[in-house]
């Protein structure tokens, strides 16, 4: 997108913002990696919730934020268009504090799920010995999700954030609020699967962060998302087959997650 189609110095301003958002969230990344742990059995409290949910809502925004950028500002450039001054929505930086809060809340179901796992574990000596299994799955369901109409559908709507905003434009600070939801939902949509695999596979490990966050810039963002997304697919499948043949393949993975 050329600056010069921004929308002045007030969609090179939303520009900067998000830019200088992203850095920060990449650079508190970088610090939570090396000590963000996926969750315990005694960890269940709500200050360690409330703590993991913020460093999650941190490592969301670091790789979904640059993905989303397009939406966020073709809709500063729609909200200040010729003729709006007249109608009611909100500013494209709540626009864009919506997708941040969705991203920050799916961190307590990760939260939940990671101390019930570990109580089942720190429980079932049955549960330990499967764990290359339960390894092998977290791979088949993201590679099955890749291929799968919802995945699709949810891409189809990020990647084109135009037609998005022609088909469902409304007036109206609820309705805007509501758009920008919807579209936040689309994303976490298109990428929840994604999401898992990191958490039980790579759990905060900053390689598996920096692969999975440009691998969802490549989907919804460069050319041909949909082909990247079920080659993406095809490996995750293969990945996890190759898993159940030989599970000690699953000790080449990062020592965090369900290990």
């Amino acid at each position: 997108m050329k600056v010069r189609n921004l929308g002045g110095g007030r969609g090179i301003a939303l520009l900067a913002l998000l830019l200088v958002t992203t850095v920060f969230a990449w650079l508190g990344v970088i610090q939570s990696v090396r000590v963000m742990q996926m969750p315990q059995m005694e960890a269940l409290s709500g200050a360690a919730t409330l703590a993991f949910t913020l460093e999650w809502g941190v490592m969301m925004t670091a790789m979904m934020l640059p993905s989303a950028a397009p939406m966020i500002l073709l809709y500063g450039m729609a909200s200040r268009r010729p003729g709006m001054s007249s109608e009611r929505v909100i500013p494209p930086e709540v626009f864009a504090i919506t997708y941040v809060v969705l991203w920050l809340l799916t961190g307590v179901p990760v939260y939940l799920a990671s101390v019930g796992i570990g109580e089942i574990a720190a429980r079932s000596m049955a549960f330990a010995a499967a764990t290359p299994y339960a390894i092998a799955g977290t791979l088949f369901l993201p590679g099955l999700y890749q291929l799968s109409p919802a995945k699709h559908a949810c891409l189809r709507q990020c990647e084109a954030p135009v037609d998005f905003l022609v088909r469902r434009w409304r007036t109206g600070y609820a309705a805007s609020l509501h758009l920008a939801a919807t579209h936040a939902a689309y994303c976490i949509g298109c990428c929840w699967a994604l999401m898992l695999l990191l958490v039980v596979a790579g759990a905060m490990s900053l390689p598996w962060v920096l692969a999975i966050a440009l691998l969802v810039f490549a989907e919804k963002v460069l050319p041909g998302g949909e082909r990247t997304a079920r080659i993406t697919g095809a490996i995750l499948i293969a990945a996890g087959l190759a898993v159940v043949v030989r599970p000690d393949l699953a000790g080449v993975l990062p020592p965090h997650g369900l290990h």
